[in-house]
C-alpha cells in the first residue's frame, strides 16, 4: 500500500480516536470495580503464555537429560520422587498444570467481567441517549439528516462496549508480545523484524477495507432506515389493516427486496475484494513464519540450540506471529470502530437551540394577563413558505379561544409556538408581559396541557396512559380515576378485564386495543390529569360520536373554568362554545369574534358554518 494511504488513514482516524478517552470514562463511570477488575485480569493473563512456554522448554530439556542418564532397573514411584532430577521434572509438570488451570479460570472470569461491564455501559449509554434526545428541539427530530444521525447513534449505543474489550485486549497482547520479545531477543532478534515486516502489509490492507466498510455503512444510513420502515409496515399490527385491504404486501415486499438487494450487492463487492487481498497478505505472513522456523531448525541441528530451545523458539515465533497479526488487525479494527464512536459522540454534541435561560424569570402564580402574539412570523426549517406571518392576537387569562381555518392555515403551528416546540423567526410571544424564552422551559410546559389530534397511544397500562398527563403523580390512583371519570374514559377502563392495570395496545402480551373514540377519551383524561393553567386541545373529539362529544364538552366547560384554553376543531358545534373565535387564513387572523358576531359579519366563518350546517339538513 502506498504511503499516501497511511497518511490518509492517520488523518481520517485521528478525529474519531479522540472519543476513546470519553468512552473509557463512561465505561469506568458505569462500573469502576469491574473496570479495574478487567484491567487486573488482563495484566495477569498477559504474563501466563510466555511462562507456560518457558516451563515447556524446561520440561523438554529435563526429559532429554534424563534420556542420557544410564539406568539398570525400572524406577518405581518412590525412586522417582527420591531422585532430585525427576522430582524437579514432576514439579515443573505440576506447575505447568497449575498455570493451565489458572489460565482457564482467569479466561472465564475475564469473559464474565467484560460481559457485565458491557451490559452496565450499554444501559448507561442508552439512558444518556434517551435523555439527550428528549432535550433536542422538535425541529432537530423532524429534520431527515438529524434522523439519520439519531439512527446511527442508536445503532452504536449498545455495540461499542466491545471496543473497550478490544483496547484492553490490545494492551494485554502488547504485554505478552513484550515478554516473548525479551526471550527471543537473546536468540534471533532479526527474525522478529522479519515477521513484523511481512505482516505490516496485511495491517494496511485491513485498515483500508475497514475504512471502506464504514463509508459504505455511513452512506447507506437512509436506505437502512427505509428498509427498517418497510419491514415495520409489512409486519406490524398498526399497519396490518391497510396493508391487507389495499393489497400492499406485494408492493412493500418488492420495495424491500430492491433496497435489500442493492445493499447486498454493495456489501458483497466489498467483501470479495477484502477476502482476495487479505488472503494474499496472509500467505505472505505464513511464508515469513516458516522461514523463521527453518532457521531455528537448522541452528538446532547444528547444535546451537537444545530441543527445549527449539520448542520454546518455535512456539514463541508461532505465538509471536499470531500476536503481531492480532495486534495489527486490532489497531486497524479499533481505529475503524472509533469511527462509529464519532456517530455516537457527535450526536451527544448536538445542542438544542430552544432551552432555558441561565437565570429564568419566575412563573406567574397565577397567570394574570395571558399569552400575547406580537407580529409573529414562523416558517419551518428548509421551507420557503411562511407557516404564519404578521400574526398578532391575545389569549386572555381565563378565556376559551377557538382557532378555525382550513388545513394549512397555521392552527397547529400556533400550538407549537405556544409550547416552545419552536421559537418564532419574527416577532415575539409574551406570557404576562415577558417573552416565553425568559421562563424555564420545563416550568413553562408544566403549566400547559396539550392534547394533539395525533396523540400517542402508549403501549402501557390504562392507568399509565392517563397518568401521562402528569407522570409524577402516576401512583395517585384516586387522581387518575377522577381524571378518567371526567373525560368519560372511566367507563371504558372498567370494562377491561384488568381494569386500570390492563395493558393497552397489541404490541405486548395480554394487550387490548381500543377503538379510536375510546383512545380519545383516554387522551382527554390526560388533560384533566394535568390540571394546567393553559389547556390546548387539537381536535379533541374528532373520533367521538355525537352523544359522547356532547357529554365531553359539557364536562369540558368544568375543566376550563378559571383557565385559559385553546380549542382547535373543524366542528362548529364545538367551537361555538368558545368565548372568542379566531378565523385563520394563510397564517394570519382573518376574522375575530364570538360565534354570533362572526355569523352577523357574514364573512369566511359564516360561509364555512353554512357549508357544514347544510350537510345536516
Amino acid at each position: 500500500m502506498p504511503s499516501r494511504l497511511v497518511r490518509t488513514w492517520i488523518r481520517e482516524r485521528a478525529g474519531a480516536l479522540r472519543y476513546l478517552p470519553a468512552l473509557f470514562r463512561q465505561v469506568h463511570a458505569a462500573s469502576p470495580r469491574l473496570f479495574a477488575a478487567s484491567l487486573a485480569l488482563r495484566l495477569v493473563r498477559a504474563c501466563l503464555p510466555v511462562a507456560m512456554l518457558y516451563l515447556a522448554k524446561l520440561i523438554l530439556d529435563a526429559i532429554v537429560a534424563e534420556h542420557g542418564r544410564p539406568r539398570t532397573t525400572p524406577m518405581g514411584l518412590e525412586a522417582w520422587l527420591a531422585d532430585p532430577h525427576l522430582a524437579r521434572l514432576a514439579g515443573l509438570v505440576a506447575l505447568e498444570l497449575g498455570l493451565a488451570v489458572l489460565t482457564d479460570i482467569l479466561g472465564r472470569l475475564g469473559t464474565l467481567v467484560d460481559g457485565l461491564m458491557a451490559d452496565l455501559y450499554g444501559n448507561a449509554a442508552t439512558l444518556r441517549l434517551m435523555r439527550h434526545a428528549a432535550a433536542l428541539d422538535l425541529a432537530q427530530f423532524e429534520d431527515s439528516a438529524q434522523q439519520d444521525r439519531l439512527e446511527r447513534a442508536r445503532r452504536q449505543v449498545t455495540g461499542r462496549a466491545n471496543l473497550i474489550a478490544q483496547v484492553f485486549g490490545l494492551g494485554q497482547n502488547c504485554v505478552t508480545l513484550a515478554s516473548f520479545a525479551v526471550g527471543l531477543a537473546a536468540f534471533t532478534p532479526w527474525l522478529i523484524l522479519l515477521l513484523v515486516a511481512a505482516l505490516v502489509p496485511a495491517f494496511l490492507n485491513e485498515m483500508h477495507f475497514n475504512r471502506q466498510g464504514y463509508r459504505l455503512a455511513w452512506q447507506r444510513t437512509p436506505e437502512r432506515r427505509r428498509i427498517d420502515y418497510l419491514r415495520y409496515l409489512g409486519a406490524s399490527v398498526e399497519a396490518a389493516k391497510e396493508v391487507k385491504l389495499f393489497g400492499l404486501n406485494g408492493y412493500l415486499t418488492e420495495r424491500f427486496d430492491a433496497l435489500a438487494r442493492k445493499l447486498l450487492a454493495d456489501n458483497r463487492s466489498l467483501m470479495i475484494r477484502r477476502a482476495a487481498w487479505g488472503g494474499g497478505f496472509a500467505a505472505l505472513g505464513t511464508l515469513a513464519y516458516y522461514l523463521a522456523y527453518a532457521v531455528i531448525v537448522w541452528r538446532t541441528v547444528a547444535g546451537q540450540f537444545s530441543i527445549g530451545d527449539l520448542a520454546f523458539l518455535a512456539g514463541s515465533f508461532q505465538r509471536l506471529r499470531g500476536l503481531i497479526e492480532d495486534m495489527l488487525l486490532a489497531v486497524s479494527l479499533i481505529a475503524s470502530q472509533a469511527q462509529y464512536l464519532d456517530d455516537l459522540f457527535s450526536f451527544f454534541e448536538i445542542r438544542p437551540l430552544i432551552r432555558s435561560p441561565e437565570h429564568p424569570a419566575p412563573m406567574p402564580e397565577p397567570i394574570r394577563h395571558g399569552l400575547a402574539f406580537e407580529d409573529v412570523g414562523f416558517r419551518y426549517p428548509g421551507a420557503a413558505a411562511w407557516a404564519v406571518r404578521h400574526l398578532s392576537f391575545t389569549l386572555r387569562a381565563g378565556e376559551v379561544l377557538a382557532l378555525v381555518g382550513e388545513n394549512g392555515a397555521g392552527k397547529t403551528t400556533i400550538v407549537k409556538l405556544m409550547t416552545r416546540l419552536y421559537d418564532p423567526v419574527e416577532g415575539r410571544i409574551l406570557l404576562d408581559g415577558r417573552p416565553l424564552p425568559a421562563y424555564d422551559l420545563d416550568a413553562l410546559r408544566a403549566r400547559i396541557g396539550v392534547i394533539f389530534q395525533d396523540f400517542v397511544r402508549f403501549d402501557l397500562t390504562a392507568s399509565e396512559n392517563v397518568a401521562v398527563g402528569r407522570i409524577a403523580e402516576r401512583a395517585d390512583a384516586a387522581r387518575i380515576a377522577e381524571a378518567a371519570g371526567r373525560s368519560l374514559a372511566d367507563g371504558v377502563i372498567r370494562r377491561l378485564p384488568q381494569g386500570y392495570d390492563q395493558p393497552l395496545g397489541k404490541r405486548f402480551e395480554d394487550g387490548i386495543d381500543l377503538s379510536g373514540g375510546e383512545w380519545q377519551k383516554i387522551a382527554i383524561a390526560r388533560a384533566y390529569m394535568r390540571e394546567a393553567d393553559i389547556l390546548i386541545l387539537d381536535e379533541p373529539t374528532a373520533a367521538l360520536d355525537a352523544r359522547s362529544e356532547y357529554a365531553v364538552f359539557q364536562r369540558f366547560r368544568d375543566l376550563t373554568r378559571g383557565r385559559s384554553a385553546v380549542l382547535i376543531s373543524h366542528r362548529f358545534s364545538t367551537v361555538r362554545m368558545a368565548d372568542r373565535i379566531l378565523v385563520l387564513e394563510q397564517g394570519r387572523v382573518l376574522e375575530s369574534g364570538t360565534h354570533a358576531e362572526l355569523q352577523a359579519l357574514g364573512g369566511r366563518y359564516a360561509e364555512l358554518f353554512e357549508l357544514q350546517a347544510a350537510g345536516y339538513r
